[in-house]
């Protein structure tokens, strides 16, 4: 069974939305590898451990860069909680709690 990846709400997807097209293609691409090679076997630069169960997709294109946080799920799903526009070199402490207090929600 490959894994699956949604998102927490329509405010999530809504965000992920709204970036420029080559940073979806981005997200695209990654969905496409953990799909063909399963979540275990994609590592960095495409996914990181952030904190607890947050991990990150890093996107990347010519526009900037971004961020679909995520947890997985019980049934081999990603769940999608949390997108941001990269501004600084580490990610805000206030957007990982935000994400850890969404991560709560998943089931």
């Amino acid at each position: 069974m490959p894994w699956s990846v949604g998102f927490l709400d329509e405010e999530t997807k809504a965000a992920l939305d709204a970036l420029p097209l080559d940073i979806r293609a981005s997200f695209q691409r990654i969905v496409e590898l953990i799909q063909a090679h399963g979540l275990e076997r994609v590592r960095e630069p495409y996914l990181k451990h952030l904190e607890g169960p947050l991990w990150e997709m890093r996107l990347k294109g010519q526009s900037g860069i971004a961020r679909a946080i995520y947890v997985t799920a019980i049934g081999m799903r990603i769940v999608v909680v949390h997108v941001i526009v990269k501004k600084t070199r580490k990610t805000p402490r206030n957007e990982i709690a935000y994400a850890l207090k969404k991560a709560k929600e998943v089931k």
